[in-house]
């Protein structure tokens, strides 16, 4: 039985992948999520200069998931590579321990050209670009909301690298197989979908938003069928997809391949079961795949459309 994946020119052990935002860019926690059973881990999104974000509250529980408001807050691209330099991912050595998915948020090509150049040296497997954050202004979904913008930017990214470059996507103003397909077409390996949905919470005893931010980005349980959507009609017009949004078990991971996705994401389910989740969720898998006589995850991704 092979619960290895492909997809996107990368070769995992197994189809979860850590989430970006999640637990930061510290190496010794990407370490950790590796060693817990993950088959990737996803940085939290780098930007050419240090974000401070936005003030606190910057996240609330809510029935079925999570409302965030971080703003991006990130140390900067120069300190991911120092970060990673120190723990063996220097040009010149070999590929490193965990396998490292850098994600990036820009607003323009040329900070996310600059940044790949800074990074493309270090032994990472690849990058996300972040080009749907539904909260902060002159990133996220505005870059994703203009096709051609995103266009420009794959286009210049795959310029300077050959690693694998997926585009997350999110739900915005201009239908997502628009922005899949431009992104596609410019040299994409594949996309993610979905990123967090547009929210927000009021405190009906202070009578205010509960978020310092006011609005922030809904994630956990309550996205999951609109991002299985997303992913089945990405995956019926033919685009590669990583499957993310409310994925708490081995159930929710299934679906998603069934879906069509090739690999899923787990985000806010950390904040429940902690690392556990994702020996929990792959043994659930391999225990399906023994039930039903099958031989690799591949034979999963895409058996929804048969029907």
């Amino acid at each position: 039985m092979d619960t290895g994946v492909e997809f996107a020119g990368l070769r995992l052990r197994n189809p979860t992948m850590l989430a970006s935002g999640i637990l930061g860019i510290s190496y010794e926690v990407m370490e950790r999520v590796y060693e817990a059973g993950a088959g990737a881990v996803i940085s939290k999104s780098i930007s050419v200069e240090p974000r401070e974000g936005y003030r606190g509250p910057i996240i609330v529980r809510v029935d079925s998931g999570y409302v965030n408001a971080v703003g991006l807050a990130n140390p900067g691209v120069d300190h991911l590579v120092q970060e990673l330099s120190r723990h063996g991912y220097a040009e010149g050595s070999s590929i490193g321990k965990v396998p490292i998915i850098v994600n990036l948020v820009g607003s323009d090509v040329d900070e996310f050209v600059y940044m790949v150049r800074r990074l493309d040296h270090l032994s990472i497997i690849g990058y996300e670009l972040n080009l749907s954050c539904p909260h902060v202004e002159k990133v996220g979904l505005e870059v994703g909301d203009d096709p051609e913008l995103v266009s420009r930017i794959v286009r210049g990214i795959r310029a300077v690298t050959g690693k694998p470059v997926i585009a997350k996507l999110g739900l915005g103003a201009v239908d997502m197989l628009e922005v899949a397909r431009a992104a596609m077409d410019s040299g994409a390996s594949a996309v993610t979908a979905i990123n967090t949905i547009r929210a927000m919470v009021i405190d009906v005893d202070t009578r205010m938003p509960v978020l310092g931010n006011r609005v922030g980005g809904l994630s956990g349980r309550a996205i999951k069928p609109v991002a299985v959507r997303c992913v089945y009609e990405l995956y019926r017009a033919g685009i590669p997809v990583v499957g993310c949004g409310g994925i708490y078990d081995w159930r929710d991971a299934v679906e998603f391949m069934l879906a069509g996705a090739e690999a899923v994401q787990v985000g806010s389910a950390v904040g429940d079961g902690w690392l556990d989740v994702f020996n929990d969720i792959n043994m659930g898998i391999r225990r399906y795949m023994e039930r039903n006589g099958l031989k690799s995850v591949r034979e999963l991704v895409g058996v929804a459309h048969r029907y």
